[in-house]
């Protein structure tokens, strides 16, 4: 296997090279910092080593665009496993894995056999979003004895079952902790927009790229369809990612699309197809995309339109949970964000932004 290198910063390329071989680490950074990119680079350069290493996530889709990544750097043989983390412990433990009701696996069971078995010599694993991913599971990487270098931001989060970057490195025993700087995907106008949603600590770096200010639009009936076809023809080479609240918006929007502009051609991703072309993305194809924002983490978008807000009017706009979905879903975008809403009254978390980061109209 040789190493290429995709497009890194020269910031970048130095965390990359002088994050060690050995060890645990945790790299933490903000949005558009690089952190999956720096993920699949980091695990084709393990693999180098001559043991074999296995690429974790918690999302499906994000497992596909990492895959690509991979794809991307070139590793032709099977020395690198890119897995969702539920699949990955599956073939660790076997088909009949027992599960807990919060969807993930009975920890306790997990862990008697990890210390039933011990050690797995050379196990190396490398986790994008770590932080969504259960702090047991990082338990039992260090029963487990791996190597594990973990990317994550703790104000990132979209799941109530999650680890903050305090319990990845406390679980992980000896972890050496490492962090990025810049914000290399928003322009300054979609990263002030998301700054209103920060919920961590210190404001977040502006990025000195410019571009239009993100754009709430009030939809009549198939607004959305019609935004979404606009763009896409204005914009054909580029990618157009819709982030909508529930499947129901998902599917509306798709058949909406497909009668008005049928050559657009959309894909759809749930996590709740089991295959086919609702379940496999082609994400390296230009137009537009349709998923929930419950598979929006660690995705890049040239475009986002959020086309259903309104759904979140009747939540409390103080909510850290609801600011933090935003700042997820807003920091997804290159060029562009557009955000919609019906009824006569913007939702309280928006209307509180001032006409200085958000466009109407």
């Amino acid at each position: 296997m040789t190493l290429t290198y995709l497009d890194l910063t020269s910031e970048q390329r130095a965390s990359l090279d002088d994050l060690p071989f050995d060890g645990n680490h945790l790299v933490s950074g903000p949005p558009g910092s690089g952190k999956s990119l720096l993920a699949a680079q980091r695990a084709v350069m393990l693999a180098l080593t001559g043991t074999p290493v296995a690429l974790l996530t918690r999302s499906n889709l994000l497992r596909q665009s990492l895959a690509s990544m991979v794809h991307a750097l070139g590793p032709q043989d099977r020395s690198l496993r890119v897995a969702t983390a539920h699949s990955w412990l599956a073939g660790w433990y076997g088909d009949k894995a027992p599960r807990s009701p919060d969807g993930w696996y009975d920890w306790h069971a997990l862990f008697e056999r990890a210390a039933d078995t011990g050690p797995v010599p050379g196990l190396t694993l490398v986790v994008d979003e770590g932080q969504d991913l259960p702090p047991e599971f990082y338990l039992l990487c260090r029963m487990l004895g791996a190597r594990t270098t973990v990317y994550a931001d703790e104000c990132q989060r979209l799941t109530d079952t999650n680890s903050t970057l305090a319990e990845v490195a406390r679980n992980l025993g000896r972890c050496d902790r490492h962090e990025l700087d810049g914000n290399h995907r928003n322009t300054e106008q979609i990263a002030s927009f998301a700054a209103h949603f920060h919920t961590g600590t210190g404001a977040p770096v502006l990025p000195e790229g410019q571009g239009p200010l993100p754009r709430l639009h009030r939809f009549h009936e198939r607004g959305a369809a019609d935004l979404l076809a606009l763009l896409a023809e204005r914009h054909p080479r580029d990618s157009i990612g819709v982030i909508a609240a529930s499947k129901h918006t998902q599917f509306s929007l798709l058949g909406s699309l497909s009668r008005r502009a049928p050559r657009l051609k959309p894909q759809l991703y749930t996590s709740e197809a089991k295959g086919g072309q609702y379940r496999n993305l082609d994400l390296s194809r230009p137009g537009i995309v349709i998923v929930h924002r419950a598979s929006a983490k660690g995705l890049g978008f040239d475009t986002v339109v959020i086309p259903d807000t309104h759904t979140d009017a009747a939540v409390d706009p103080t909510s850290a949970a609801l600011r933090m979905t935003y700042y997820v879903l807003a920091t997804r975008a290159r060029r562009e964000i557009h955000l919609g809403y019906e009824g006569d009254s913007e939702p309280p978390l928006l209307a509180q932004v001032g006409r200085g980061d958000l466009q109407r109209g």
